[in-house]
């Protein structure tokens, strides 16, 4: 086993998972932004803008674990561990277009968001250790 090799894999799989992690942060962001003017009334414009972010974020949730995955595999090869889990975040059903539905979207959403922000911290300090490693 080439070491230098497995850990230049592991750093480009990192660095792919927290490009991922990001673009599904900002999709997160931005059905909570449309998710705060569905809570003032901001009609079914706002509405489908709001299930059309969640949708988006739904797939780029997707896409970074399946890049976390990536990026695990390789630590394993340089007998590294990192244990992220991002959660099943987006069984969010707004069925019900109320004030109450609304409320328990936005939630769900700011948990979202909390788990990518803590994956994202973990990635990039893991990534700094490989890099450290790398010196």
């Amino acid at each position: 086993m080439d070491y230098d090799r497995e850990r230049e894999e592991a750093i480009t799989a990192g660095e792919r998972a927290l490009i991922s992690l990001k673009e599904a942060r900002s999709h997160i962001s931005g059905a909570k932004g449309f998710g705060i003017w569905d809570l003032l009334g901001g009609g079914s414009f706002v509405s489908l803008a709001k299930h059309y972010k969640i949708s988006r974020a739904k797939d780029a949730v997707y896409h970074a674990k399946l890049d976390l995955q990536n990026f695990c595999r390789e630590l394993r090869d340089i007998q590294m561990n990192l244990d992220i889990n991002i959660g099943d975040f987006l069984t969010i059903f707004d069925l019900m277009d109320n004030f109450f539905a609304d409320i328990l979207v936005q939630s769900r959403l700011s948990d979202a968001g909390r788990r990518l922000d803590d994956a994202i911290f973990r990635v990039e300090e893991c990534l700094r250790s490989l890099r450290w490693i790398q010196q």
